[in-house]
């Protein structure tokens, strides 16, 4: 019997073992893995909050590309008027996850799943797993599907305030969260996605608390349209034309965008087509350009490629024309703490004298860590440190081969280690969100079969 071990049960982990499960055609076995919380959750899905939403229409969140209506056909045995266009909680999707993962393997004609809630410590061989509790797993391929790292600390010349009580950074812990008092003010490092839903959860234990938020720019997430739209036609070309390098494509896509304005259209339907054709453009930018797009263009395309549920940005948008949420534009200097009230001294863009902002708490609200050398997991070090998994030099992840075996830092491919997760951004850009990782799960567990 063949053994597959997949580490790692957030939504990439439990789709690849589903995949394995419905399709294989002779005896297998596969072992999933998770040691930090609840298979088929994650980060992303671990919410049990109303207040957090799925940034992409129930529509399109099938975990099967190939069945677009999965998804929407399950949110509607739980939210009967649930449409195509709605944004819908994510906790419903985490129940989502666990309902298609039973599902395949109640299924399952040759397949048989096993469950293990335990950390894998180290990885002898390319297939001999060893857990925390000393067992051992021998597996013909391992998968990882190592999902996001919590955010590292944002760089200040003295660092010691990390170590307070008054200091969240993980923004997830739901046991720090809940010494927050009703009436804290709040200073959240970060004004992206992760921010918009923090503030969202405090604001719903008391709706005047006041909250400052800074950033490098003081950007903030743009909204979706208010109901779902089908895929703009058009690919780069019919943007920028022949346009080359960074410089040049964001003119041209400016002017696109002005263009569809012009019309009475959407800036939104120029990266409804971009969406289609991200990762041949990343592939195609040199070392330089990818450097110069990550310094200049990755804050503004992230606002306007990742965007929030129409009703989170309204409620959102209220409390910052009421000031009960306060952005900032900024580099953070240093923290401070005395007597219980934490100062953050900020210098604003374009000025030399620093802007202290007072609150009981800070929150961490930078995003997930993206390059693998800062991750603390201990398996990931030891890859690293072997030499078997390589990072990526701007920090975006790892490299991997086009099937997502794993690169060495030789740059051969390995042929029992792969990967799936944020991480392949590094090689394709777009891998973060389930359009993307559902496609790649496909074809990776196709590739694991073949075996």
């Amino acid at each position: 019997m063949r053994r597959i071990l997949v580490i790692g049960a957030g939504f990439s982990g439990a789709v690849v073992a589903a995949r394995l499960l419905r399709e294989a055609q002779g005896p297998l076995e596969v072992c999933l893995v998770n040691g930090s919380g609840p298979v088929a959750r994650g980060m992303a899905y671990g919410t049990q909050s109303a207040d957090h939403c799925l940034n992409v229409p129930a529509g399109n969140m099938s975990a099967y590309d190939e069945d677009p209506g999965h998804f929407l056909r399950y949110a509607q045995t739980r939210l009967p008027h649930t449409g195509p266009g709605d944004f819908v909680p994510r906790a419903l999707y985490g129940d989502y996850l666990e309902h298609l993962l039973a599902e395949a393997e109640r299924k399952a004609s040759h397949a048989r799943l096993e469950r293990r809630l335990r950390q894998v410590e180290r990885i002898e061989g390319g297939q001999r797993a060893y857990f925390n509790d000393g067992s051992v797993f021998v597996a013909d391929q391992i998968v990882l599907a190592l999902g996001h790292f919590p955010s590292t600390d944002p760089a200040i010349a003295d660092p010691s305030f990390y170590r307070s009580a008054r200091y969240l950074r993980d923004p997830w812990d739901t046991t720090q969260l809940s010494a927050i008092g009703a009436n804290d003010p709040v200073l959240l490092l970060g004004t992206g996605l992760t921010a918009v839903d923090m503030s969202l959860s405090l604001l719903a234990r008391n709706p005047a608390r006041p909250i400052l938020a800074v950033s490098r720019r003081g950007l903030i997430p743009q909204a979706h349209r208010s109901a779902a739209h089908s895929p703009a036609a058009g690919d780069a070309h019919s943007i920028w034309g022949e346009a080359q390098g960074v410089r040049a494509q964001l003119r041209g896509l400016r002017n696109f965008c002005r263009a569809l304005e012009a019309a009475g259209r959407d800036w939104r339907e120029a990266f409804a087509i971009l969406r289609q054709c991200t990762a041949p453009l990343w592939e195609a930018y040199d070392l330089k350009q990818r450097r110069r797009f990550l310094r200049h263009v990755q804050p503004f395309w992230d606002t306007h490629r990742h965007r929030i549920a129409p009703q989170l940005a309204q409620r959102f948008q209220a409390a910052l024309d009421a000031g009960v949420i306060q952005i900032h534009a900024g580099r953070l200097q240093r923290i401070d703490e005395v007597d219980g009230m934490v100062t953050a001294w900020v210098r604003p863009r374009g000025q030399d004298a620093l802007l202290p902002l007072q609150a009981r708490w800070v929150i961490n609200c930078t995003g997930p860590s993206a390059d693998p050398r800062q991750a603390s997991g201990g398996l990931v070090q030891q890859l690293l440190a072997e030499g078997r998994l390589c990072a990526d030099p701007l920090g975006l992840g790892i490299n991997v081969a086009p099937d997502y075996a794993l690169r060495d830092a030789q740059g051969n491919a390995s042929d029992s280690l792969f990967y799936i997760g944020p991480w392949l951004k590094a090689d394709f850009w777009e891998a973060t969100a389930v359009p993307d990782l559902r496609r790649i799960a496909r074809e990776l567990a196709a590739r694991l079969l073949r075996a």
